[in-house]
């Protein structure tokens, strides 16, 4: 099993930039691919960006494709999105999740463990 702790969320205007981290206890995250979601207010909950458990391998969503990174430091159980060029309707509730799968999974069901969430605010 692992915890999740997201970090890293705020206010920030339009253009700018943020760094999200999901730190990982438990279980070592490198046993996990690890993903990224968000949720507008409502909205439902969507895909942004997963990595595989390597690091060599990551997807994103066309919302969020050329702008936002998600990279991995598994020595430090951690997993990062750097969010550039943020828009307002990036604003959200940003979810890390990790699951066993191996693949692409995008799907909310296929992940077995959720942080708490961190907020996104992006004002115009």
């Amino acid at each position: 099993q692992v915890q999740l702790v997201e970090s890293g969320g705020g206010l920030v205007q339009a253009g700018g930039s943020l760094r999200l981290s999901c730190a990982a206890s438990g279980r070592t995250t490198s046993s996990y691919t690890m993903g990224w979601f968000r949720q507008a207010p409502g909205k439902e909950r969507e895909f942004v960006a997963r990595i595989n458990r390597s690091g060599d391998s990551t997807n994103y969503a066309d919302s969020v494709k050329g702008r936002f990174t998600i990279s991995r430091d598994n020595p430090k159980n951690t997993v990062y999105l750097q969010m550039n060029g943020l828009k307002p309707e990036d604003t959200a509730v940003y979810y890390c999740a990790a699951t066993l799968r191996l693949g692409h999974p995008t799907r909310q069901y296929e992940y077995d463990y959720w942080g708490q969430g961190a907020q996104v605010t992006v004002s115009s």
